[in-house]
């Protein structure tokens, strides 16, 4: 009884609402990238990170990140974020925990705060217990973060320690 008060007591409703209002923000930027050039959208990067350099937080930069993502995304995979994805990489950005089924896109959710995360210089680790799909995920969504110029590295079994040095001094490992 205490979850379901929890899920549908104001204070859930209030943050499920101010989180829908943040991914709405997201896609009110869309436009904004889809009419950049691809290297305009490439130097994105470079100017989200100044704006860290220059005092703001990852929260003041998360709506202009994610949008970029999200136009990346688009371009280099032909998918683009839904709602609730956008919604889910908020979550995971807050360090909440955001539980989704099989088939709905949790691979491309984890790109979005990735690369806000990586901007900052720090390293991102995103962690599956599944080696192939460790592998797979490199390569696929990596491709989207190769893009934006950011560096991927993927850590399995069988490596040495020096291909595993590499891997992890990359942006997103």
């Amino acid at each position: 009884m205490g979850l379901i008060n929890y899920i549908f007591n104001s204070d859930g409703r209030r943050s499920l609402k101010k989180l829908d209002k943040m991914a709405s923000r997201v896609e009110s930027l869309e436009q904004k990238y889809a009419v950049m050039s691809d290297a305009q959208l490439r130097s994105q990067t470079n100017l989200l990170k100044d704006r860290l350099k220059a005092g703001e937080t990852l929260d003041d930069i998360l709506y202009d990140a994610f949008a970029v993502v999200r136009e990346a995304a688009w371009r280099v995979l032909k998918l683009k974020h839904y709602h609730v994805q956008i919604i889910g990489g908020i979550c995971l950005h807050q360090g909440r925990i955001a539980e989704m089924k099989t088939g709905e896109g949790k691979t491309l959710v984890a790109t979005l705060p990735a690369y806000l995360n990586a901007l900052a210089g720090k390293g991102v680790h995103i962690v599956t217990v599944n080696d192939y799909l460790a592998k797979r995920d490199a390569e696929w969504m990596g491709t989207v973060h190769k893009f934006l110029g950011l560096t991927v590295g993927v850590v399995v079994p069988g490596m040495d320690d020096a291909q595993k040095q590499v891997a992890y001094n990359c942006d997103i490992t």
